[in-house]
């Protein structure tokens, strides 16, 4: 898996920030090239076995070189630096860091990643899809998403039965989201968790505010909505508090 080791690597810009951190990196085919390179990096990685194979195996990694479970990262051991996320992520808990990674927005400028190629075709999906949902708002109200590349099954040993997709995330947070964030993920979420319905009923939940129940929006699906629609929505909501 060679090249498409080095295309994850390339894919990050390196500008603005000195650490990078890998997750879940296994028995290091991706981190030997990130080794390379002028930056501080840092290992998300639980498992024993492989965190013992590679301080065995590279000798710039050490002890402190792992930083444990990255789901349960507060990144405080980078003491507010900015750090790029890199890796091949465990497909069962691919969304959960993508969460994480949007959680964090502030300090993670970019992120490379591999993961289920449906869940990659999520994030970069498009209003009015069936792929377009609470994921793909949610971490494109924060970055710009763009799908690099497939990565076909025969690519592994042994092959697994889905093909896997590398994206890359780059910050770009939406105006208007300041202060607003806790409720934007409650109006999305909410909106989007019975999507079949029009807003005006799925919005029911937490209590429309008066002001709103005749806007054009409530009319339409979560689907409907683009990104920046949600924003504007955010916006209005919070005004009529």
């Amino acid at each position: 898996m060679k090249i498409s080791q080095e295309k994850f690597v390339e894919g990050l810009s390196f500008e603005g920030y000195h650490t990078v951190m890998e997750v879940g990196p296994g028995m290091g085919v991706l981190t030997k090239y990130l080794l390379e390179k002028d930056q501080q990096v840092y290992l998300a990685e639980i498992d024993t076995e492989s965190i013992e194979y590679l301080k065995n195996n590279f000798d710039q990694v050490t002890e402190n070189t792992f930083v444990g479970d990255f789901l349960k990262q507060d990144f405080s051991f980078n003491k507010g630096e900015q750090i790029a996320i890199i890796g091949n992520f465990p497909y069962n808990i691919s969304s959960q860091i993508l969460f994480q990674i949007v959680d964090h927005y502030a300090l993670i400028p970019e992120m490379v990643g591999m993961f289920q190629k449906e869940v990659a075709e999520r994030t970069a999906a498009v209003p009015r899809t069936k792929d377009y949902g609470i994921l793909t708002v949610l971490i494109q109200a924060y970055y710009d998403v763009k799908y690099m590349f497939t990565v076909h099954e025969n690519v592994f040993n042994p092959p697994p039965k889905v093909k896997s997709g590398v994206i890359r995330l780059t910050r770009n947070p939406k105006e208007g989201l300041a202060g607003n964030e806790v409720l934007f993920k409650q109006i999305v979420k909410t909106g989007f968790n019975q999507r079949r319905k029009k807003l005006s009923n799925a919005l029911k939940p937490i209590n429309i505010p008066e002001a709103l129940k005749s806007h054009p929006f409530m009319n339409q699906r979560a689907e409907e909505l683009s990104v920046e629609d949600f924003i504007t929505f955010t916006k209005l909501w919070k005004e009529h508090l």
